[in-house]
């Protein structure tokens, strides 16, 4: 398993949490450090879609120009955008057992993480 995200964020911290108390071992991949590729994004936009990979609640898309926001109506538009900002990615991405987890939630990690 591989958790993708930024150290500092809140809900990557939950998640981080929720699997160390839960003696579940992941990989961890810093967007800011490690960058994103795109197939990676590729991959994610086909399994859970661009709109759902777009933040457009944090502070990242907040701060973008309105001109930016507006263009980005499509995938390729999205992936574009989150390769030069990764922060704007919602997190954390979870890779687990075939399946992208985006976002914590407690429930949905017990059922796809524990054995």
């Amino acid at each position: 398993m591989k958790l993708y995200g930024i150290p500092n964020c809140n809900t990557v911290k939950k998640a981080r949490t929720w699997l160390t108390d839960h003696s579940i071992e992941v990989i961890f991949h810093d967007f800011k450090k490690n960058g994103v590729t795109k197939p990676m994004l590729e991959n994610w936009c086909k399994q859970v879609g661009w709109e759902t990979l777009v933040n457009r609640k944090g502070t990242t898309w907040r701060q973008l120009p309105d001109e930016i926001k507006n263009n980005i109506n499509n995938e390729s538009d999205a992936i574009v955008l989150m390769l030069e900002k990764p922060s704007v990615i919602k997190r954390p991405i979870l890779e687990a057992k075939q399946k992208i987890l985006v976002g914590f939630d407690e429930a949905t990690y017990a059922t796809v993480c524990e054995k």
